[in-house]
């Protein structure tokens, strides 16, 4: 299974006139999509229900849309990120409970409506996942998670991000073309091509390809983490200044990349394996998100899924002069 990266949809909700224009944005999503009418409608209900959680808790906030990956169908998914300070979530899951003035349906019903759903909420803010499949199809959830965003809402992004799924294994792949705008996705581009042809080959011969792929574009820093679900090993190698951290309850681990540019200049990276990583968080990202932060200083936000942590840390560590991305893969052996 190949996912090809795309960038987040981002919807403003400052006023109430926009309700309605993110209600017909999604539903039209979830037609194109392939819900039908019943699980459309679903889609619709929810989106409206959390575009009025945000005006009521926070005056202002983002709805976050994307189409997810499926292995028989494709789902979509809906985040409200909101920068308030703070909401009573046990009130606000209650059925009949009104987030807009008016009869609510409650952040508990919207939970019904949803094959996925999760809330982190602190003093910073609050951030509500909804995930949609068909419910025809019956597909299953994957742990992972993405928050993509070019510079100044540029329809081109220099980041690129791929997931290659084979059983229990995953490849990952995330590149930061130098600079932004449409030569630095092409640069990107070029180099995913590369890796989606072998994702799981020895890391050295791989990153050659892709090396290869990049010359005589601008080059690029790129990161690949190979998940081995058999071995319950991860094998990482990144080059220039993609941050990639191992996460688990009692510990965080760094790893390391070597400097150069991909489709430039650098000497041959070294591979470096990391064991027994089967429970734990890879955390990858661009350069366009700080590296200050620190997932102890938001608790229980480890325990929720990995889209809610990838939103959270988007929210609050994006330095807003760049293309940015952090891709969230929750590690263990049941991708397959």
């Amino acid at each position: 299974m190949n996912i090809t990266g795309s960038l987040t949809q981002v919807l403003l909700i400052e006023d109430v006139s926009q309700i309605g224009h993110a209600r017909r944005t999604a539903q039209r999503l979830a037609e194109d999509t392939g819900f039908d009418a019943t699980d459309a409608g679903r889609v619709a209900l929810v989106i409206t229900e959390l575009a009025s959680n945000v005006l009521k808790h926070a005056t202002r906030g983002e709805l976050h849309l994307r189409t997810l990956p499926g292995k028989k169908a494709n789902g979509i998914e809906i985040i409200a990120v909101d920068r308030a300070q703070g909401f009573d979530l046990q009130a606000c899951l209650t059925d009949g409970f009104s987030t807009g003035g008016t009869q609510g349906i409650g952040l508990g019903a919207v939970s019904r409506q949803t094959e996925v759903f999760d809330v982190y909420a602190d003093s910073r803010g609050a951030v509500i996942l909804a995930r949609f499949y068909s419910r025809r199809h019956k597909d299953s959830d994957l742990r992972l998670g993405v928050s993509q965003h070019s510079l100044h809402n540029d329809p081109a992004c220099g980041d690129v991000w791929h997931l290659s799924i084979d059983g229990p294994n995953l490849s990952a792949l995330v590149i930061d073309g130098l600079g932004h705008g449409e030569d630095a996705e092409r640069a990107a581009r070029a180099g995913e091509q590369a890796f989606a042809l072998a994702p799981f080959a020895s890391p050295v011969w791989l990153l050659e390809d892709i090396h290869q792929a990049m010359l005589g574009t601008r080059g690029g820093a790129l990161a690949i983490a190979q998940f081995n679900g058999h071995l319950d090993t991860l094998t990482f190698t990144g080059i220039g200044n993609i941050g990639a951290c191992l996460i688990a309850p009692d510990k965080s681990r760094g790893m390391a990349s070597h400097p150069g540019i991909v489709g430039g200049q650098y000497r041959k990276a070294q591979p470096f394996e990391y064991a027994h990583v089967s429970g734990q968080l890879l955390i990858m990202y661009s350069d366009g998100l700080q590296s200050r932060w620190n997932l102890q200083d938001y608790p229980g936000l480890l325990h929720c899924h990995p889209a809610v942590i990838a939103a959270v840390l988007h929210r609050d560590f994006c330095r807003g002069r760049d293309d940015a991305t952090v891709l969230v893969v929750a590690l263990e052996a049941a991708h397959g």
